[in-house]
């Protein structure tokens, strides 16, 4: 470079590697050039650790640095055995904090908020902290690429002061919401599936809650009503939703 030499990754890798995981192996040389940096950043649905699966095919690339490293590129090919047993596999983030020092009531307004923002799961669990005072610990279910926003909104929001956080391989079943027609009234209804069979059915509560206030049913007896009645449409019309999740 005319300004001297350059770290690595260079400065259009570095941008094109914005909002993705990077390691450093210590290698003083380029591995990850901006070609590869743009194929892999927009091909790639996610980033993370090899997942346990059945290899169906291997590549190699190899280059001309001699490098302290086998100077090649390996890409495998196959299909995890939990994709093969019908679910999916993803890679989600984990966030944990604890706080034993702020009014409990902002609780409500930071879990709401997190889940508005898109969070895929959060809840609360009761600790017992240093010198005996009891505390909470806060958990966040989010995407990788969204550790940074929720780890800020945490510590702006209530009285933490640090967030840990570490990726986890989950296992999810297929879901599909449809609206669905009762005689109570419309429910949407969430089906969970493994491959086509379905395995779960779950009424979206704040539906049921709307009908059983409206005609003073027990909010159990809607429930009911609604599950019976998705089992029905989904025999009748085979289709499979009005929005996929």
């Amino acid at each position: 470079s005319a300004h001297g030499i350059l770290p690595v990754p260079a400065p259009a890798t570095a941008e094109l590697l914005r909002g993705v995981p990077v390691y450093d192996q210590g290698i003083r040389s380029e591995l990850l050039t901006p070609t590869g940096a743009a194929i892999l950043t927009t091909l790639a649905s996610g980033f993370g650790p090899m997942p346990a699966m059945r290899t169906a095919s291997v590549g190699y690339g190899a280059g001309t640095a001699d490098l302290e490293i086998p100077n090649l590129l390996r890409v495998q090919i196959g299909d995890t055995e939990d994709d093969a047993a019908g679910y999916r596999t993803e890679q989600v983030a984990v966030m944990e904090t604890v706080v034993d020092d702020m009014d409990p009531q902002i609780w409500g307004h930071v879990v709401q908020r997190l889940f508005d923002m898109g969070a895929l799961d959060v809840f609360l669990s009761p600790v017992q902290m240093k010198k005996h005072r009891p505390g909470t610990l806060a958990t966040v279910v989010c995407r990788p690429e969204h550790v940074r926003i929720f780890a800020d909104v945490l510590m702006r929001e209530t009285t933490s002061i640090g967030v840990r956080w570490r990726t986890e391989d989950r296992i999810t079943a297929r879901r599909v919401v449809v609206s669905c027609d009762t005689p109570l009234g419309t429910v949407r209804c969430k089906f969970a599936f493994r491959e086509d069979e379905i395995i779960n059915v779950k009424p979206e509560y704040d539906d049921c809650r709307r009908i059983a206030c409206e005609t003073n049913l027990p909010l159990k007896t809607v429930m009911e009503t609604a599950k019976r009645f998705a089992f029905i449409r989904k025999r009748e019309t085979g289709s499979d939703a009005e929005g996929a999740i």
